[in-house]
């Protein structure tokens, strides 16, 4: 006598729409990962080309210190010729002068420090040539106005802007 066979274990076979459902639940997800994976490496790439703008721009800086350093002498005396000049014919042509070596100076990478009336004392790019005294507690420590605009290059002050500055004092 034979034992009778033992009962098959019923697995379940799945049907054509379970297994597709599946596999596009996996290839959705893994689009997922890569999309996220895509959107880091493209930040990433982005962060990498805007640190070499910065160095490129301060590696040039540094080479065109010097000139920078001329440029502001000749914007500080256009500047002063177009103040002290007593003919209004010349006064416009200096005005212009001064214009353009701005100009000249901000595309070498070189800014102006010329602070405005009311802002706060900054002693890193800022020369406290006077003082002023104010009853008002407020405007402790804020430019009055400026003698002299300042250059800096960069993150680096070359030249602070000598400026009056307000100190409190009680009446």
């Amino acid at each position: 006598m034979t034992d009778p066979a033992p009962a098959a274990a019923v697995t379940e076979v799945p049907t054509t729409t379970e297994v597709s459902s599946t596999s596009l639940d996996r290839i959705t997800e893994r689009i997922d990962d890569l999309a996220r994976v895509i959107a880091r490496q493209a930040a990433t790439i982005e962060r990498l080309a805007d640190e070499a703008k910065v160095k490129i721009r301060d590696e040039r800086a540094e080479a065109d210190a010097p000139l920078i350093r001329d440029l502001f002498a000749l914007h500080g005396l256009a500047q002063t010729f177009a103040s002290t000049s007593n003919s209004e014919a010349d006064r416009p042509g200096f005005e212009a002068i001064s214009r353009r070596v701005e100009r000249m100076l901000t595309e070498r990478g070189g800014q102006l420090v010329t602070p405005f009336r009311g802002a706060a004392f900054d002693p890193d790019v800022m020369e406290a040539a006077e003082l002023t005294d104010t009853d008002d507690k407020d405007a402790d420590r804020t430019v009055e106005s400026v003698i002299q605009p300042g250059l800096t290059v960069g993150d680096r002050s070359i030249r602070p802007a000598k400026v009056v500055v307000r100190r409190y004092r009680r009446s």
